[in-house]
């Protein structure tokens, strides 16, 4: 069982604007991918400006599936902007390679906004092992691209990178994996960014299932409970997140938004359109077996690694 954990306050709102994507990568916990459906549309992104202009909420964080391809994409951000400290925008790279996204990087240039794209492996046959054939290539151009338009190398334009792990075991530490990741994407291919940020594989949706037909989810499961660390539970970033769904129903982080184990605010679940200045402090957090992967090894969050 995982320790029973309050909510410090809200400082982040992280907004999944839905499951479509075009890719479809072996861990990812929602089963994202092109064939899904599940998208934010414009009322509840009407919401989620509304709920930021009566809260002091200082970092939005935007993610997917691939967020770029949500329609109403372009309107948050540009909302959003006047009314927050940090915007993050949660990237796979190939989606700024679609049609009709070909001034992506630009439009997030403009905007100033904090990058934190995906790259599980510096080398090709890892990448493309796990996530498909050709997306290396096509990330390398796009982080090329980035660093062409000044990110990770103007300060006020911050390009991170994410590390996770290729199959059923924690990432390595996350200081000596940076420094791997900019020796090397350097040397082979000219690209700079910031701070690489180290995030554990939860045994959810496709990477679960790949778990199950290997026979492997109750090993996996074990070492997560043999390396967790109760010591960091006072850091998951749950403490001071809450996360909204594609459909608007507020929940405790993205994971949970992937179980559908939705926040309990008052005995039951809200929306952001009803949640106006609801103080989230002291409010009881949903937990389960899937929270352990945050507190496994060096812990594990959306922002990396817990010990640091």
């Amino acid at each position: 069982m995982f320790p029973n954990i309050r909510r410090d306050g809200l400082e982040i709102l992280q907004v999944n604007l839905g499951l479509v994507c075009n890719q479809q990568c072996r861990h990812c916990h929602h089963s994202a991918g092109p064939d899904r459906r599940e998208m934010m549309g414009e009322d509840t992104v009407e919401h989620i400006i509304s709920f930021l202009k009566e809260n002091d909420v200082k970092t939005l964080d935007v993610t997917g599936g691939a967020p770029e391809l949500n329609p109403y994409f372009r309107k948050l951000v540009e909302s959003a902007l006047p009314l927050v400290t940090n915007l993050i925008v949660r990237s796979n790279l190939t989606a700024m390679t679609v049609s009709g996204q070909e001034d992506t990087p630009e439009f997030l240039a403009e905007c100033k906004v904090h990058l934190v794209c995906s790259l599980p492996c510096y080398l090709e046959e890892n990448v493309d092992a796990q996530r498909g054939c050709g997306v290396y290539e096509k990330s390398i151009d796009v982080l090329k691209r980035l660093n062409q338009i000044g990110y990770g190398r103007d300060d006020e334009l911050v390009l991170d990178l994410v590390y996770n792990p290729q199959g059923a075991f924690l990432p390595g530490c996350q200081k000596e994996l940076e420094t791997a990741y900019k020796e090397n994407l350097s040397r082979m291919h000219g690209i700079s960014f910031n701070n690489l940020l180290t995030i554990t594989n939860m045994p959810l949706g496709r990477f679960r299932m790949e778990l199950a037909q290997e026979d492997g989810i109750n090993g996996y499961d074990s070492l997560m409970e043999e390396s967790r660390n109760n010591s960091l539970a006072g850091q998951v970033m749950c403490k001071r997140l809450v996360s909204v769904g594609w459909d608007g129903i507020i929940y405790d982080c993205d994971f949970n938004l992937a179980l559908d184990m939705p926040s309990m605010i008052g005995g039951r679940k809200i929306s952001i359109k009803e949640a106006g200045r609801t103080d989230f402090r002291n409010s009881n957090i949903v937990t389960g077996d899937q929270c352990i992967g945050c507190i496994a090894g060096a812990g594990s969050s959306c922002f990396g690694s817990l010990d640091r």
